[in-house]
């Protein structure tokens, strides 16, 4: 087992320059191509009560630039379990990855979150007569692209279509002996969903 930080550089070497300079502290004008083009951003926190990492998406862009040091994120609707916002509230250090549909570059934004409930802010995220909960307003401390091997290994964008795999109802029916989810709740989601997507 790796058990020492000099274990682990020796096997795997030194970075090449450009996994080093292409660091920076703020939105330049090409990150932030990446960041307006984004529909979809894995958001990563961390708390006392542990970890998390959720995905948030949008119809279009999913995380706006407020200046070159700030981003903000209008939290839609989702499952109410608030794990990620409790753990900003408790440590609001985060990390944002960014995909594009399409492209094999990733963005990673490293920083940290405060949460907002300004009314004036809130409206002006607002869409189909709806206005997010809260605005997730992101500190950038680094910003960088993230080598494009995972998602080339991963043929992300191919077009093929999903495979066979349990449904939401038959997760939650197989975790509670029936009482919840099934078939009735998999026919239904779709309606509930674009009832409720903001």
């Amino acid at each position: 087992m790796i058990e020492t930080i000099e274990q682990l550089e020796a096997l795997y070497g030194t970075p090449k320059a450009a996994s080093l300079v292409k660091v920076t502290d703020h939105v330049t004008a090409e990150y932030g191509a990446f960041i307006q083009a984004s529909p979809f951003v894995s958001l990563a926190t961390v708390g006392p009560e542990g970890l998390d990492c959720t995905p948030r998406g949008d119809d279009g862009q999913v995380v706006f630039i407020e200046d070159d040091k700030t981003l903000s994120l209008p939290d839609w609707r989702g499952n109410d379990r608030l794990d990620t916002l409790r753990n900003i509230v408790q440590d609001p250090r985060l990390s944002l990855m960014f995909l594009v549909p399409g492209s094999n570059t990733v963005v990673r934004v490293n920083g940290k979150g405060r949460i907002s409930a300004a009314p004036e802010l809130l409206q002006r995220f607002a869409k189909s007569g709806k206005a997010p909960r809260t605005v997730l307003l992101v500190t950038i401390d680094e910003i960088y692209f993230q080598c494009a091997r995972a998602v080339m290994r991963a043929d992300l964008w191919n077009g093929k279509p999903a495979p066979a795999l349990p449904s939401a109802g038959e997760i939650l029916a197989s975790m509670t002996d029936g009482e919840v989810g099934g078939t009735e709740y998999d026919k239904t989601w779709p309606a509930r969903a674009e009832q409720t997507l903001w």
